[in-house]
């Protein structure tokens, strides 16, 4: 079986925010990047896949040599090989576009990629994928259990849980709950080592427009001042939660 899984390249939540040329660029200075929790939890399940069926692994990317420290992260971790698509991931159409060469190109069974990106939360891409390619597709992926050709699949929805079955070739927009993660792996000294001698291939992007663009970013609103009120003092906060916060 081979799987596939589409990593994003995503700053660390720690980091502060920034944006530069009249708030139309993100700011990168000073920001550490990680792999995208959504995409981590796909890796992980992944990795089982290798341990217990003998899957082999590829990660995918679409960005510049920048992100190969967080492919790296990923070979350390248990994939088996690398993909970077050397162009600067725009839009959603445009990065789906890229991924759907890289699949078709390498014959994948299955194809997990995080359900959104910690930091546009489009939560576009891997519906994209499977609409180009026509593949079967499950979104909102907490498990997955596979056998042959036929996948048992366990998805979120409003108010619980749905089950459902389908065939491969499949792509899963995944999220905790494909693994918890007290079970997400830490990449070990052997795995770092290791990851440096596996292959990560760099190949030119396919023609494809550019559909949306970045115009303006604006952060949320700074929150205002607390204003403390004595216990004894009700009046005086039934009037600020009506006349201030009008929440009554």
């Amino acid at each position: 079986m081979k799987i596939l899984v589409c990593i994003s390249h995503v700053p660390d939540t720690t980091s502060k925010i920034n944006f530069t040329n009249d708030n139309s660029q993100f700011d990168t200075n000073g920001v550490q990047f990680v792999i995208n929790p959504n995409d981590e939890y796909g890796l992980t399940r992944a990795v089982w896949f290798q341990e217990q069926q003998g899957a082999t692994i590829t990660v995918a990317t679409v960005g510049g040599p920048e992100t190969e420290p967080t492919l790296r992260k990923a070979l350390a971790i248990g994939a088996n090989d690398a993909i970077r698509v050397n162009a600067n991931p725009t839009d959603s159409f445009f990065v789906a576009k890229q991924l759907a060469e890289v699949i078709k190109n390498g014959a994948y069974d299955i194809i997990i990629a995080g359900k959104e990106s910690l930091d546009y939360n489009g939560g576009m891409v891997p519906g994209m994928i499977a609409g180009i390619l026509g593949y079967n597709f499950l979104n909102s992926c907490t498990d997955i259990i596979v056998d042959g050709t036929t996948v048992k699949a366990i998805r979120e929805i409003d108010g619980g849980r749905e089950t459902v079955s389908t065939t491969l070739p499949l792509i899963i927009g995944g999220q905790k709950g494909l693994v918890e993660e007290k079970d997400l792996r830490i990449p070990n000294m052997r795995g770092i080592m290791t990851a440096r001698t596996k292959t990560l291939t760099v190949v030119e992007p396919v023609d494809s427009s550019i559909n949306t663009k970045a115009v303006k970013f604006e952060k949320p609103a700074p929150k205002s001042a607390v204003k403390l009120v004595s216990a004894d003092n009700l009046d005086e906060l039934i009037n600020l939660l009506h006349n201030e916060a009008k929440v009554i």
